[in-house]
């Protein structure tokens, strides 16, 4: 298997209050399949693993209309804090700090200097 890069795109997420739209959308189009994920309480989360790939590659979080419908990108950096924290030096929005799961997965959205979003994650050492 191959480790994405640090500093590279990693992941992707698309979070929406209609989820079995997307799900049946890009698995149709992409022949995507989903696993639900428990590691975050209170979230209804579902891991997209595309053809060949051994571990998923993105997800779709149900957002229940908590929030817009949004499509946005992750990129694997080593340090999430450290990595909001030169962001912010750069001029970027903070738009949800460093959280962890129970996996001590760690990830936070940002808005850069154009108003774009796009979030950064980091994942525990093996």
């Amino acid at each position: 298997m191959t480790v994405p890069a640090f500093n590279s795109v990693a992941w992707f997420e698309f979070g929406t209050d209609q989820p079995e739209k997307v799900k049946e959308f890009y698995g149709e189009l992409f022949d995507w399949k989903y696993v639900l994920n428990t590691n975050t309480p209170g979230v209804t989360y579902h891991s997209v693993m595309t053809p060949g790939a051994q571990q998923p590659t993105g997800g779709v979080w149900e957002s229940e209309g908590a929030f817009p419908n949004y499509a946005i990108f992750y990129v694997l950096v080593q340090d999430v804090a450290a990595t909001v924290e030169r962001a912010r030096e750069l001029g970027a929005k903070v738009l949800m700090e460093p959280l962890s799961d129970s996996a001590g997965l760690t990830f936070a959205r940002l808005e850069d200097t154009a108003g774009n979003h796009f979030g950064v994650f980091s994942v525990p050492a093996p």
